[in-house]
């Protein structure tokens, strides 16, 4: 925990329609005047302008192919967006000046890297995470500027310079002692200034000095791993909804925001497919003891979610409901590997997931008959042809053998997730929800309780997503 003499910090992510227009980032920049009224110190980190981040990716996979047709119109449209919000909030012309021109020095290197790839024909992740950089580095420079503008004394700084990672690139891993002493160092000073940092979010470095990406999303991993180090009283994470909400409302149009909400549950809800927060966040801000916020850039007012330790929401609160939100994951195919020879035997399962593993694929629901004569494993649709062929290819004995009967995927379903410390303490609850999905003639092809106890897990057919999100949400607001 922050020691009780250190003066306040707070620490907020804006994520990129936050910031994606003239009018979204002078309401981010009034936000963070209002949050200096109230705070000692207040460190900003930024996404890439909405968008951005996809524009720059595409490019450079188009590039790859040998088409460079593209990169043109993409310049054109990079300068554009950050000219307009720079002519917009920054009225200084000089300042404005500097900051366009760093702007554009940004662009010119991504299109050189673009026209390299190019050449080359291909697009190696150390190359896609330096393309990738280029959005946040961007926006930072034109969110600090425009904090200025004002009247917030601010000085940007590239995450390159504090978060130091692996050279896994595209989804890097922290170094948090070396990053620790790095964003110390170079923070703390200027928030002894009363000047503001503003960061770029998502970005990391080797210690080679390597640009590295922490994963898609990974701005708000960027705000959980510099509020623990610095640290921070809280972590406030601006986003372009009220919070958690008990199902996305584009399925639900009558979803609810949840006023808190626990570590555990969050991260079961980040990992089975709910976009408002980025999955790592939630540890780095766990072991270091401080609060975490998720707020509305567009309803500031709104008091958004605040996430609760475990042991303050175990037990569903006066008028909670026993379900706190429903989720889904779609586009999965359930791999099943099926034979009566398996009965018994020692180590298939550490085989068939250290073949899965050999593909980089992730699974994230595993079910096997208590006869040991199947194991069934949920994956990305997309990872399909290479997990069954690497599966087929460490069991081709025993299916020559016919010890394996078949290994196959599913068509193409879905993960509908409960989340709620009421799974665990309640009795009946599984029950409440088999029968309201039985209700609404949902098939369920296979089930999974999470090991944390605030989850379960169900997989239906994809045609039958929505319907069973909003059966089971139905279980919250009844």
């Amino acid at each position: 925990m922050p020691q009780e003499s250190s003066p306040k910090t707070l620490v907020m992510k804006f994520g990129g329609t936050s910031v994606g227009s003239s009018k979204a980032m002078a309401g981010a920049a009034q936000i963070v005047k209002e949050a200096r009224a109230n705070w000692p110190r207040v460190v900003v980190i930024t996404s890439a302008l909405s968008g951005v981040t996809n524009l720059l990716l595409e490019s450079a996979a188009s590039a790859a192919r040998g088409d460079a047709s593209l990169l043109p119109e993409a310049e054109q449209t990079l300068l554009a967006n950050h000219q307009t919000i720079a002519i917009s909030l920054i009225p200084d012309e000089s300042r404005r000046a500097a900051v366009l021109e760093e702007i554009g020095g940004l662009v010119r290197s991504f299109v050189e890297l673009c026209h390299a790839i190019s050449v080359l024909g291909e697009a190696t992740p150390r190359a896609l995470d330096a393309v990738a950089s280029l959005g946040e580095r961007m926006s930072v420079r034109l969110l600090a500027a425009t904090l200025h503008s004002a009247g917030i004394p601010s000085k940007y700084v590239e995450a390159t310079e504090l978060i130091v990672t692996d050279d896994h690139f595209q989804s890097a891993h922290p170094d948090f002692d070396l990053t620790t002493e790095r964003t110390r160092r170079a923070l703390l000073p200027l928030l002894e200034q009363g000047l503001t940092p503003v960061i770029t979010g998502f970005l990391g470095a080797t210690r080679e000095g390597l640009i590295t990406t922490l994963g898609r999303g990974g701005s708000d991993y960027s705000a959980g791993i510099l509020g623990a180090v610095l640290p921070a009283d809280e972590v406030w994470i601006w986003t372009d909804v009220d919070g958690v909400m008990t199902a996305d409302p584009r399925l639900v149009p009558e979803a609810q925001t949840l006023p808190q909400i626990s570590y555990s549950e969050i991260a079961e809800l980040a990992y089975f497919g709910a976009k408002v927060l980025h999955p790592k966040t939630i540890r780095p801000v766990v072991e270091a003891g401080i609060g975490l916020r998720i707020c509305n850039t567009f309803n500031p007012q709104h008091p958004g979610t605040r996430l609760v330790p475990n042991g303050k929401a175990e037990k569903p609160l006066p008028g909670e409901k026993v379900i706190k939100a429903v989720t889904a994951i779609r586009q999965q195919r359930l791999v099943t590997i099926e034979g009566r020879g398996m009965l018994g035997v020692p180590g298939v399962a550490a085989r068939a997931f250290a073949a899965v593993a050999s593909t980089g694929t992730s699974v994230p629901l595993i079910t096997q008959a208590s006869s040991e004569q199947s194991i069934c494993f949920s994956i990305p649709s997309e990872a399909a042809p290479a997990v069954l062929g690497a599966l087929q290819k460490t069991f081709a004995a025993e299916l020559a053998q016919r010890d394996i009967d078949r290994v196959w995927a599913s068509e193409d379903v879905s993960i509908i997730t409960v989340v709620g410390h009421g799974t665990r303490h309640t009795p009946g609850v599984a029950g409440q929800i088999f029968t309201q999905l039985g209700k609404a003639e949902i098939n369920v092809l296979a089930i999974a309780h999470g090991s944390s106890d605030v989850s379960i897990s169900m997989v239906v057919n994809a045609a039958e997503t929505e319907k069973a999100v909003r059966a089971l949400h139905e279980l919250i607001v009844r």
